[in-house]
Formats: C-alpha cells, sequence, structure tokens
C-alpha cells in the first residue's frame, strides 16, 4: 500500500520564517473595497474627479443618463410633495383660444381651484394653458410639467408652479402620483397616451380606483365604440367596466366626478 505524503510538513517547509517584502506598494483602501500588491491603482478617486477630460462622450453614455433620470424624479418628487390635493387636466396643445373647449376646459380648471385644489397639467398651449388659466383666475395652485421637445412650446403664463422634463415617463409618473382624478379633453397622440397609460394603471390595479373623465361625448365616441365593439370582439380585452370612464358634456358634473375621492 502507497504511503501518502505527509501535507503538513510539505506546508510548513513552503512558509517562511518571517514576512517576504514583495516591494509592492502597502494596502490601499477605496471606499469599502481593500487592494493590495498589483491591484493598487496609480490614480485615486479624486484624481479622476479633477482631472481634465479629453472627451465628452461620456456625456452621452447610459450612466451619465440614468443619473440624469434620477435628478428628474428627485426634482419632480421635491417640487410636488406639498402640492396638496390635485387633479390633472390633459387636453390637446393645439386648441384655439376661440374653441369652446378652450372655453370648457378654463371653467373647469376655475370651478376645480376654486373647491381648493390644484390643477396640473402639461404646461403648453391649448387645453393646458386653458385649465391653468382657471385656476390662476381662482387664485388657486396652477401646475404646469412640461416636456422638453424640438419645437419647444414652454410653459404657459398661467402656470405659478413650473417644471420642465427631459423625459416623457418621468412627467407622466408625476401627472400619476400626484394627482387624484383627471379630467381628459379632446386631444391628439399625447392626450391619448396619457389616457391609455392612466386607465392601464388603473386597469391593472397598479394604482388605487381614479375617477377619470372623457370630456366632449361627440370626440370619444368613436373611440369608445372601437374598444367595445372590434377590440373586444377580437378577445383582446374584457368588456369595458362602465366605472373605468365617466363621459359627459357638462362641466359641472365633470367637477363634481372627479372631486369625488379628494371630498369624500
Amino acid at each position: 500500500m502507497k504511503e501518502e505524503p505527509d501535507r503538513t510538513a510539505t506546508l510548513s517547509a513552503d512558509l517562511p520564517d518571517a514576512p517576504i517584502d514583495t516591494g509592492e506598494p502597502a494596502t490601499y483602501h477605496r471606499g469599502p473595497v481593500i487592494m493590495r500588491g498589483p491591484m493598487v491603482p496609480h490614480s485615486t478617486t479624486t484624481s479622476h474627479l479633477l482631472a481634465p477630460e479629453e472627451s465628452t462622450d461620456w456625456l452621452h453614455m447610459d450612466p451619465w443618463r440614468v443619473l440624469r433620470i434620477q435628478a428628474e424624479f428627485v426634482d419632480g418628487f421635491g417640487a410636488l410633495a406639498e402640492v396638496g390635493p390635485a387633479v390633472t387636466c390633459f387636453g390637446s396643445a393645439r386648441t384655439p383660444r376661440t374653441d369652446p373647449m378652450y372655453h370648457a376646459a378654463c371653467r373647469v380648471g376655475r370651478a376645480i381651484a376654486s373647491r381648493g385644489v390644484a390643477v396640473i397639467t402639461g404646461g403648453g398651449p391649448g387645453i393646458m394653458e386653458a385649465a391653468n388659466f382657471g385656476a390662476w383666475q381662482a387664485g388657486g395652485t396652477s401646475v404646469g410639467l412640461g416636456i422638453e421637445l424640438p419645437h419647444e412650446q414652454g410653459i404657459n403664463d398661467y402656470v405659478n408652479l413650473g417644471m420642465t422634463f427631459r423625459y416623457f415617463f418621468v412627467r407622466k409618473t408625476m401627472f400619476v402620483k400626484y394627482s387624484s382624478g383627471a379630467v381628459i379633453f379632446p386631444g391628439g397622440f399625447g392626450t391619448l397616451d396619457e389616457t391609455f397609460e392612466l386607465l392601464t394603471l388603473i386597469q391593472t390595479h397598479k394604482v388605487g380606483q381614479t375617477p377619470v373623465v372623457l370630456f366632449g361625448s361627440a370626440y370619444w365616441k368613436g373611440l369608445l365604440d372601437w374598444l367595445a365593439g372590434t377590440v373586444t370582439d377580437a378577445g383582446n380585452i374584457s368588456q369595458l367596466d362602465p366605472e373605468l370612464v365617466h363621459v359627459t358634456d357638462d362641466e359641472a358634473e365633470a367637477v363634481d366626478f372627479v372631486l369625488q375621492n379628494i371630498e369624500r
């Protein structure tokens, strides 16, 4: 039978009697990380921070973009956290001041603000300006959450608390997080995007039951008929919950419906 080698003796023979001076730098600490020997860097975190940049490509890379997104959330939360109860009004930026819908949005914004509730819009012209104007007339809180676009719309003059966002998804988070209801006036792709996002969140129970008013029955009829007919018949959605949205042409009814949770 072959005899096993004495491993203890072998290990002992390999160990020096005293520490060997490797000539490498001492232990280096980078935050909680310990580096020794060849792992010790030749520059420090501070020297990296203070060194001039030869390239600005990092400004357009995802890690920096993540920080900008985080900053937008922080700024938005900080700006809106103390606004109090609020209702969002969505609608087209293209609605002229002579349009009956512009005047309706103005009266709805004024009525909401008169009952001590803030009005939040996308901050642009058209329906957004009208709702902000109504809230401003009533001496209420008129909030505008703008978006950076190639053809800049700017924040309308009737906003007394405003912010411009780079990212649509951050802006839409603010709309949903800080409002207890929505009045949706006729609008285009942006309005439809905001409408369907809100309804999806309600339908999937990502947010609590939120009063949603579609204002202008003639405008919304075709869309609702298509959803209840073509889309439902294809099996792509369930039967529309009649409590999901409230369609009306009456301004007072719209205001009462959208404020029900707040005033209850």
